[in-house]
């Protein structure tokens, strides 16, 4: 088997802890909010504050990606969030586990743009949408083991333990990326040249940070930075407050929140459909169609499942259509990561990073205004109207994104060469 498969292997595997760990504390929330008495709006500032610190490190992280390397950066960040989510279960009131929970999302912060990295460096454009639909998809199965375990660790030894257990998968795997793992395959010295060439040439060293004064003022990247925002202040509910929605919203019992592993079943069908399906349009339509294609199909098909969600009161029909809309959402991720190398291939750990920044302000946003729209509506409904407005925006976004249109031109990057 090609080496590049095996660093897919640990990706995978990390993607999975990854979320195992986000999605563990959804699952807790409600035994967590009566335990420590916090109410909706309160739960909607312990859910967001890791998103907010999370996005803040984004793009600092993803720059020590590009100029360090995923080796020791990754290392670092997986090692952090593994003390951070066994320091979880020790929260013994909100402030407590305010503080916690923002130490988690800097520790974390950095994780995406690093695998991203990664992927620029070990395998060949023409593969890099469907490995990253892969790596996403195994999120999917993180998030859908996590209510499989976490229910009968909860109701056995309370909600405290999943997170003492859930810590040390992280510190495992860190060891053995950190004794195996290279930056390039070039560096490791048993990889074969044809290898080596398959992935194509090592794009030349960048020197120095992406040069932001020239960047922002792309409207392409604000486009593509807004459509992420969008996409993800509707997803990230599946990942914060869908298991809370169901008991409180659609009178699912504590047990069943078994059920709640369906979305992402679901999700693993949409990541890996969507990376198949995005490379297999640029293929057929070209670059820029068929990465729109792509981003717009996916974010309508999540708008109109959403709204039969919230018209279909029936507690199980009601998630089957969310499950669909995650599904929806999930089809997009692959195709938004894959711009990010399109777009900025010399620094695709800090354009991912922009992107994944952009991504947590629209979680951090959808957390908080979520807890309100409860507190003032006293429906859980409602908070899922903007969800679907928000999903619309994302598909006309998406059809004025080009990903044949480079942040920094070769011929413009070898003039900031030689300036510097």
């Amino acid at each position: 088997m090609k080496y590049r498969y095996w660093v897919l292997i640990l990706l995978c595997i990390i993607a999975v802890i990854t979320y195992l760990d986000r999605v563990c504390i959804a699952v807790a929330g409600p035994r967590m909010q009566a335990d420590l008495h916090i109410s909706p709006a309160a739960w909607g500032w312990v859910l967001g504050i890791f998103v907010f610190a999370y996005g803040v490190f984004e793009i600092p992280t993803g720059s020590l990606a590009d100029r360090l390397g995923p080796r020791r950066v990754l290392t670092r960040i997986v090692l952090w969030w593994s003390v951070f989510t066994s320091l979880t279960g020790f929260a013994s009131s909100l402030s407590v586990l305010l503080i916690i929970r923002f130490l988690f999302g800097v520790g974390e912060a950095g994780a995406w743009p690093n695998f991203a990295c990664s992927i620029s460096r070990w395998f060949p454009p023409s593969a890099r949408a469907r490995v990253i639909g892969t790596v996403l998809l195994s999120t999917q199965f993180g998030g859908a083991l996590a209510p499989l375990l976490v229910v009968p660790i909860q109701t056995r030894f309370g909600w405290r333990a999943s997170f003492y257990v859930f810590g040390i998968f992280g510190v495992l795997w860190a060891v053995v990326w950190y004794r195996w793992y290279r930056d390039y395959p070039h560096q490791m010295l048993s990889v074969p040249k044809s290898e080596i060439d398959e992935v194509g040439p090592r794009p030349a060293s960048s020197h120095g940070p992406l040069p932001w004064r020239i960047a922002i003022r792309s409207r392409n990247l604000w486009c593509y930075l807004l459509q992420a925002f969008a996409y993800f202040y509707s997803g990230f509910f599946f990942l914060s407050w869908l298991q809370t929605f169901l008991i409180k919203g659609r009178g699912f019992a504590e047990k069943q929140l078994l059920l709640s592993a369906l979305p992402f079943l679901c999700g693993i069908c949409g990541n890996l459909a969507g990376g198949f399906a995005s490379d297999a349009l640029v293929r057929k339509l070209g670059l820029r169609w068929g990465r729109r294609a792509a981003g717009a199909g996916g974010a309508t098909f999540a708008a109109l499942a959403l709204t039969a969600a919230i018209l279909i009161a029936h507690p199980y029909w009601c998630l089957f259509f969310l499950s669909l809309t995650y599904m929806g959402m999930t089809f997009i991720q692959p195709n938004s990561f894959a711009v990010s190398i399109d777009i900025a291939p010399r620094y695709a750990g800090v354009a991912s990073g922009a992107m994944n920044t952009a991504a947590q302000a629209g979680a951090f946003s959808s957390s908080i205004i979520f807890g309100y729209l409860v507190k003032f509506s006293g429906s859980y409904v409602i908070p899922l109207i903007p969800m679907v407005l928000m999903f619309l925006l994302c598909a006309i976004l998406w059809l004025k994104i080009d990903a044949t249109e480079q942040l920094i031109p070769e011929a413009q990057t070898g003039t900031l060469k030689k300036s510097c």
